[in-house]
């Protein structure tokens, strides 16, 4: 990378790298093997993996000092929605680095900087790199920036309310269940007070249903339902341990 291009990567992060080789290291996907032996880089996954811990530890204690009236498990419920892959993704759409990274033949063709894993991957590698050139407080001021400050410390329903449709499609993805049709089935009321109904389909099955005075509001109701429903149904079906750990 050249003098450049990295400044005005590092005025995006918001850090200015003593070793600039951390930040070439975090943004080398192993699919980009020529020349990495002759100049002594490795590929980001080692980072990514320092990364999600360092990651979990900053959201984390936010979340905690954020909201101190939530119980541990509404704390991991919105822990999980904001390092989840589209929240990462999103993050890092926002600071450009997928204009960055470097990606071998195969992954440039089929549009490498714009899949979603390797954007939450590279995000999650940054954090390692911004964290071991800089320490904590810098990876930590790195996060805050680019993640946690779309979270309003005075409006905790933000959290609550969330993005239902990214966190179902995330949910099925994960799950190889394909993707969710939402298909709008009626609409009723005068045009100043319509009231809009939305189910969702899954592999020919319909799953939820929700209503609310937009189409979007309509969908991230039904996303929800059809959430609690699938989480819950997996939750029932799970096999219980005893107290010795045997099934």
């Amino acid at each position: 990378m050249i003098q450049a291009e990295r400044e005005v990567l590092e005025s995006a992060l918001g850090h200015h790298f003593r070793d600039p080789e951390w930040l070439e290291r975090a943004l080398t996907h192993r699919s980009h093997r020529e020349g990495l032996a002759a100049v002594g880089l490795f590929d980001n996954e080692r980072l990514e993996f320092l990364g999600d811990r360092v990651l979990g530890l900053v959201v984390s204690e936010h979340l905690l000092r954020t909201f101190p009236d939530w119980d541990a498990g509404r704390l991991s419920k919105r822990n999980a929605r904001l390092v989840s892959t589209s929240s990462l993704e999103a993050a890092a759409r926002r600071t450009g680095l997928g204009q960055h990274l470097r990606l071998g033949r195969g992954e440039e063709k089929t549009g490498g900087r714009e899949k979603r894993n390797l954007l939450a991957d590279v995000f999650e590698a940054v954090i390692a790199a911004i964290y071991l050139d800089g320490g904590l407080e810098a990876a930590a001021r790195f996060i805050r920036g680019a993640l946690l400050d779309t979270v309003s410390a005075g409006q905790p329903d933000a959290l609550e309310q969330g993005d239902y449709k990214s966190a179902l499609q995330e949910w099925m993805q994960q799950r190889g269940r394909g993707l969710a049709e939402y298909r709008v089935v009626r609409e009723s009321g005068p045009d100043h007070q319509k009231i809009f109904s939305v189910e969702i389909w899954l592999d020919k099955h319909r799953i939820a249903g929700g209503e609310g005075s937009s189409k979007k509001e309509a969908e991230q109701k039904a996303a929800r339902t059809a959430l609690e429903h699938l989480e819950s149904e997996v939750s029932d079906t799970a096999p219980e341990s005893d107290p010795a750990g045997k099934k």
